[in-house]
């Protein structure tokens, strides 16, 4: 899966898309675990920081300052309603209802600043979709209930159905996904793996 850039996101948002979590499919959590490693673990203790900023590059930064600059409308360092709705009158979208704007700033459970524009995307960019919901996924392919899907008719799923994956992309995958000795995928040790990275790289 593409890594939305900071722009694509902030667009989201002011589109009144892109809130929320992923759709709980076993494509993108697979793919998530292909990327996995001691940087994104790392990533992922540093989200529950109070140093928001450490999440990302200097770059990335600069980019959210820009995309915050340009929403912050009366540039009082705090996104307002207002803001929201002079944003979506640039854009050409004059008529946004009340309950969509308020919507939005609850995301924030509190004024919108820098830093918590900065946190909300960052959940965006990095966040994963609950262990459960991608758990409910896997099932589906466990109709007995063993805990474990077959390891080549899962390949042939991710080469060939909705949101493709290259070879080496699967090959990627499979070297960080644990296996039982008939070449199974214990799911729920990757389900794990996912959403809290995997302990023995930390």
């Amino acid at each position: 899966m593409r890594k939305r850039s900071v722009s694509e996101v902030c667009g989201g948002w002011t589109a009144g898309r892109g809130r929320g979590p992923l759709p709980p499919t076993v494509l993108q959590a697979s793919r998530k675990t292909g990327t996995r490693g001691k940087a994104a673990a790392t990533k992922q203790a540093q989200r529950g920081s109070s140093n928001v900023f450490s999440m990302f590059e200097q770059a990335q930064i600069q980019e959210f300052k820009e995309a915050f600059s340009c929403i912050d409308q009366n540039r009082d360092g705090i996104i307002c309603k207002s803001d929201l709705r002079e944003t979506y009158s640039q854009l050409g979208k004059l008529s946004v209802p009340d309950e969509e704007l308020d919507a939005m700033l609850q995301e924030g459970k509190g004024p919108i600043n820098f830093t918590v524009f900065l946190t909300l995307f960052g959940e965006k960019l990095n966040g994963t979709d609950p262990e459960e919901a991608i758990l409910s996924a896997f099932r589906m392919f466990d109709p007995s209930g063993q805990g474990v899907v077959n390891k080549d008719e899962f390949k042939q799923l991710l080469l060939t159905q909705a949101d493709k994956f290259s070879l080496a992309e699967v090959e990627q995958m499979f070297a960080l996904t644990p296996m039982d000795l008939a070449g199974n995928i214990d799911y729920k040790s990757l389900c794990y793996i996912i959403t809290h990275g995997d302990e023995k790289e930390e």
